[in-house]
């Protein structure tokens, strides 16, 4: 099975925390630039090391703030995971990705005591159609990159600029020879809402990057499809927004934002 990354090594320093060392296949390919990865695959294998830092059963991941600091570069890159904030209710843990000497990416994650509140449960977020209810659409291929080339799409007929419905998913393992979970293959295709419904053309002269990914989950997702309602929308003195409400199969489990600077060409 091809898979987006491959892990060269894993140190566990004295003071608690972990740096592991990868290098980067050629499905996490970014789409900006052929020398960078794209930030959905390096969502994903982030949030792979946040995962498995100090697991415990009571508690799951509800936030999820990724900061990008540039350029991602392609390669050989590494991620240190260490512990912010414990606490016997909530925890904050921190990885930082770096890549030619250099932070790609900070990420920060509330780890939150679980229990059952299904008495007092209720979502305002509306169930979608299901994937195999949509057709296939290959209007993703518009972009380059290994990545891109990588995930298969299918999207509501509605869809336009600016909004719409589309579902992701990808034969990819995260990394080489590791079961990825299903937590692990869909944060690693959130990203992708920046690209789906662009208010833009790609080739049309400007470009809009995100700057970061915030998401929040107030149920862990399950299964292999990511569906990505979005809204994109770009404000009058250069900076946008990419808004998501995140679905697998059994329906709607969080939300992303993206902020955008957008830059002509």
């Amino acid at each position: 099975m091809p898979a987006y990354y491959r892990l060269i090594q894993r140190e566990q320093h004295a003071d608690g925390s972990v740096t592991a060392h990868y290098q980067s296949n050629l499905h996490a390919q970014g789409a900006w630039n052929p020398h960078e990865q794209h930030m959905a695959p390096a969502t994903g294998v982030i949030c792979a090391e946040l995962e498995q830092f100090l697991p415990r059963d009571d508690m799951r991941i509800g936030r999820i703030s990724l900061d990008i600091f540039g350029l991602i570069g392609f390669g050989d890159f590494s991620i240190s995971t260490r512990m912010v904030r414990g606490g016997k209710t909530i925890e904050l843990i921190e990885s930082e990705m770096k890549a030619n000497g250099k932070t790609c990416i900070v990420a920060r994650a509330w780890k939150m005591l679980t229990q059952d509140t299904h008495s007092i449960a209720g979502l305002e977020d509306q169930k979608v159609q299901h994937p195999e209810q949509l057709p296939v659409w290959d209007g993703m291929k518009c972009w380059p990159g290994g990545y891109i080339q990588s995930i298969e799409t299918r999207a509501e007929t509605s869809r336009r600029a600016g909004k719409g419905l589309v579902w992701l998913t990808n034969p990819c393992n995260m990394v080489e020879g590791k079961t990825t979970s299903d937590f692990v293959k869909l944060m690693g295709m959130v990203d992708t809402a920046n690209g789906v419904v662009p208010r833009q053309d790609p080739q049309a002269g400007w470009a809009f990057p995100n700057l970061d990914l915030q998401i929040h989950l107030y149920r862990i997702p399950q299964g292999q499809w990511l569906g990505l309602d979005v809204e994109q929308q770009y404000g009058t003195d250069g900076i946008g927004l990419t808004s998501a409400v995140l679905h697998d199969v059994h329906g709607p489990f969080g939300r992303s934002e993206q902020i955008l600077t957008l830059r002509k060409l």
